[in-house]
């Protein structure tokens, strides 16, 4: 097997989970992935990622927090503006995917009460037993935000390739100045997004599904 294959198999392997068991992954897995996510590129090897990652009494402290928060119905106050809009085959990408998980937890697509209770779960960590809160430096702007998202891609790879299951979590970052405030973040830093981990439930439907991906010759256009 090339380092391709194995690159491409843990790529495939990986996919968001909505679904852990409690166990705790042990401090040096956790600084094995982080170990390996360091040596992702960054413009002027700035390295701007940051992540504060909890365990144990923290990880349920901040869990309860952040539910709370949202189940209040307390307005966003993301550090970096949500998309406008999801148009064309952005938002079609963006339906498919919900309407697949919808099905897999059993959700019919009218069940409003039923689909907010499932996108308050992803306050819950989707009962992870850890949280990686990803934050970077507010002077670098969109690039040290586009940086980081390189980090993150990273960390869910080498989580994948070590057993560990992971998803990336916009949501978390709509309160970013509570997420802030919580755990002591400087001002000067923006809250990007949260990394949920632990150990799969495979047996939660909520971890049934794939999401497809478009082709290369959907994706690159060829300047000859």
């Amino acid at each position: 097997m090339t380092q391709y294959d194995t690159f491409t198999d843990i790529l495939q392997a990986r996919y968001s989970c909505r679904a852990f068991l409690p166990d705790p992954v042990p401090d040096e897995t956790i600084t094995k992935i982080v170990a390996a996510a360091r040596h992702v590129p960054s413009w002027c090897n700035a390295q701007p990622w940051q992540v504060t990652i909890t365990k144990s009494a923290a990880t349920e402290a901040f869990r309860t927090h952040i539910h709370a928060i949202a189940k209040k119905g307390t307005p966003p106050q993301p550090d970096l503006d949500w998309p406008a809009k999801y148009s064309g085959i952005y938002g079609e990408r963006r339906r498919t995917c919900g309407f697949q998980l919808y099905e897999a937890v059993g959700i019919d697509r009218a069940d409003r009460k039923g689909r907010a209770a499932q996108m308050l779960r992803n306050y819950t960590l989707f009962g992870a037993p850890h949280v990686a809160i990803v934050h970077a430096p507010a002077e670098l702007g969109p690039y040290g935000a586009m940086d980081t998202g390189g980090f993150v891609t990273a960390f869910t790879l080498a989580a994948t390739a070590l057993g560990v299951a992971t998803i990336p979590q916009a949501a978390i970052a709509a309160y970013a100045p509570q997420v802030r405030d919580h755990f002591g973040i400087a001002d000067d830093r923006l809250v990007l997004c949260a990394i949920s981990f632990g150990y799969a439930d495979e047996d939660d439907p909520a971890n049934h599904f794939r999401t497809e991906r478009a082709e290369p010759s959907d994706i690159i256009d060829w300047a000859d």
